[in-house]
This record gives structure tokens, sequence and C-alpha cells, in this order.
């Protein structure tokens, strides 16, 4: 079983003030020092146990690639300790050690042995990998002739041919068709439940919190925060808006049934109360699959604005979305809001979910995203649950009436 130990570990690069300072350094016979230290990691402590999921996100230039590289040992730290048990196998960067003047083939020989497999390991893999890469005859065409996504499809093909104690993944992923994907996550799974390891670097929330145990949040070469993924994901989504000036606020706070509630925003207008109703317009908790509802939600405005847009997204219980919009998108966006006015939104929708336990988010903004002006955004404003009352037994996240027609022949 794979683990991955991180203590105490920094790294800093040589900034010298002139193009002569490195070379005063090297013929000096004294130990002149003609740089200064850049951190672009400082104190990063984490374990991933055997068996676990670990996420990493960021904004670029946290770090996240710089951590991944010193893990998988291209990189080493300046000061600190890694410690990895088991066989590892990692994809950092589309195509990194392949050859471009050699065939696809020849690369998967020579990245093959890397991974300490022989050649009669390969050649007893490579239909396999052949099969899962699907490049088709382009296996022996030079490597320099491959698009990113074929380059990515061969290098997860090898990477993955033998199931190892740690996999590490960086956005690679991300380039490529949908397919292919489904594909990748789909093997990914499968070692995941058969005991693989895994460290992952994406930005793709979904992936993070369909895959991952545990994330960690990684900001100006620091650990930020860490925890479950959809408290972690919820925060960095805050903090993008902060980034952005838009937001002066970043708050996370136990709601009273035990959840962990982000809030964040300006407070330019703030969220007085969400209520979810039945086709009677009563208060409810519970609703039965396809019956109307009516979504209220009351913003009282604490400062003068231009314009204000709300959106709202449905989550499940893992925290990934199921349905969201906007009044932007709506066309419907209220302009020159004053002080103290409060305004009443309603939307009104069939609940076409599947059985479970969902929550509400809902964001205060202009224009089409709280990255611009952020004046308040709610994780968890409500809560409530799906039962199927009335309908036929059916499986997943969406409600969908069918009708069925059979012809006998």
């Amino acid at each position: 079983m794979g683990q991955i130990s991180v203590e105490g570990v920094g790294k800093a690069y040589k900034k010298y003030s002139s193009r002569f300072g490195r070379l005063i350094e090297w013929v000096s016979p004294f130990k002149v020092v003609k740089h200064s230290k850049v951190w672009v990691l400082n104190n990063i402590n984490f374990t991933v146990r055997p068996g676990e999921a670990v996420g990493i996100i960021g904004i670029n230039g946290a770090g996240k690639s710089t951590l991944l590289k010193l893990i998988t040992g291209t990189i080493q730290p300046t000061v600190g300790k890694i410690t990895l048990n088991g066989r590892v196998a990692a994809l950092l960067e589309l195509g990194m050690g392949f050859h471009p003047d050699f065939t696809g083939r020849q690369n998967v020989y020579m990245s093959g042995q890397l991974l300490g497999l022989n050649n009669s390991d390969i050649d007893r893999l490579m239909p396999e990998i052949e099969s899962f890469a699907e490049i088709g005859e382009y296996i022996d065409q030079p490597v320099r002739v491959y698009s990113s996504g074929m380059q990515m499809r061969l290098a997860f093909s090898v990477a993955t041919a033998v199931r190892p104690d740690i996999l590490i993944v960086d956005e690679a992923l991300s380039v490529g068709d949908a397919y292919f994907q489904h594909k990748s996550f789909d093997r990914i799974r499968k070692f995941r439940s058969e005991g693989t390891t895994l460290l992952i670097v994406s930005h793709d929330k979904i992936a993070i919190q369909s895959i991952c145990d545990r994330a960690i949040l990684l900001n100006a070469g620091k650990v930020e925060k860490e925890g479950e993924p959809e408290i972690i994901m919820d925060y960095y989504n805050a903090m993008l808006a902060e980034k952005s000036g838009s937001a002066l606020t970043v708050k996370q706070e136990m709601t009273k049934s035990g959840q962990m509630q982000t809030v964040s925003g300006s407070g330019d207008a703030k969220i007085s109360s969400i209520t979810l109703c039945s086709h009677e317009d009563k208060s409810i908790e519970m609703v039965s699959v396809g019956d109307s509802v009516t979504l209220k939600i009351v913003v009282k405005i604490e400062k003068d604005i231009p314009e204000l847009v709300l959106g709202y997204m449905i989550k499940d219980r893992l925290g990934q979305p199921m349905f969201g919009i906007n009044t932007y998108h709506l066309g419907k966006t209220l302009k020159d809001l004053r002080v103290g006015q409060e305004v009443e939104f309603e939307f009104k929708f069939n609940m076409n979910l599947g059985e479970g336990n969902y929550s509400v988010a809902v964001a205060l903004h202009d224009r089409d995203t709280h990255i611009n002006k952020n004046y308040e955004w709610r994780d968890l404003a409500l809560v409530f649950n799906v039962v199927n009352v009335n309908k036929n037994t059916f499986v997943g996240v969406s409600w969908l009436p069918v009708e069925v027609k059979i012809n006998e022949r």
C-alpha cells in the first residue's frame, strides 16, 4: 500500500540582481553571496494515507506543480523531507520523457523501463496499452506528429498499464476529448477501489469532489486550508472573488445542523431569507420527485448598488452541482437599487431530481458572475430532501419522464 509523507518541505530559488552575480559566486575564492532566495513553497506538511485520495487546488502560481515535482523527485526540496512508500506512477506534464523523434511504440518501451518494467513485461502489456490509448496507426509514428490529446492518451496508458501503489496526476487529464477523460477517470476509480493511493491536482471541482476524500488548498506557497473537498472548494471559490477585489470577507461558520458553511462578499446586499415552498405556498423541507415548487429569496440592500443579479445552485450531498441559474441569464437584472430596499425573488420549477439530500447555494453579484462584484455568496443557504412518493422506481439524480412504445414483430 502506498503512502506519501511531506514534512516541513520548502523550495527556494536563487534570484540574482545582475547577470554576472552567478558567475561571481562561482569563481570567487571567498563565500561571496550575490543572490537572494525566493521561496515558492514554505513549510508544507501533510500525509496521504494508504488507499486515500487527496486533491490539491490553488490559483495559478500557488505552487501546485512545484510540489508535485518535489514529491516525484523531479526537483529536490531546499528544506524538509518527502517519503514515498510503494511503486509510483506520475503524470505531470504531457509526454514528459517522450522523445519527439521516436515512435509512440519506442517511447512506450522507454517510459515503461523508467517505471521499472522489463521488455518482456512491456511486450505482454503492449496490446492493452494500444487498446486503451486508441491512437491507431499513430503508435508507429514519431511523437512529434501527435496532438497534445494523443500524447496524453499514450502517457496515461503507459503510466497506468500496471496498477501503481501511488498515482500522481497533474492537470494533464484536462487535455483531450470528454470521452477519454471519462475513460481515464473510470480507470482511476477502479485503481482506488483496489487500494491505490491518489494525489491529484485539478481545477475541476467535480473531479475533486467525486474522487477525493480530502482536499488541500495551496495559496502563495503555503497550505491555506485542508479538509473535506466540498468545504475546501467552497472556500476556494470565495477566495477567487476576494483575489479579484470583489469580496471583502471570506468566512466559514458552523450551521445548526453541524455543516460548515462558507460566506463571502462585500455585504452591499444581503440575503434576508430563503424558503422552499410547495405549490400550496407552504414552507417545506421535503419534496416529492417532480412536484412543483417555488424557491423564495428575500434580499436586503445595505448600500446603493448600480446592478444586482441573484443566482442559485442546487448541489447534491457531495457538493456537486445539479442545476444553477441566475437572473442575468434569465434577462431579469435589476438596476439602481437604493439602501434599505428589499427585493423578493421567486423561482418556480418542477423538482425533477432523484431521491436524496440537496443544498442550495445563493450568490448576489453584478453582471454574469460573482467574480466581478460579490455582494454575498452563501453556501448551504438551504437544505432539503427529495423523496419518491408516486413515481416509478428509477435510479440517478434526475427525473426524466419517459414514454415507452413497444412494437412486436
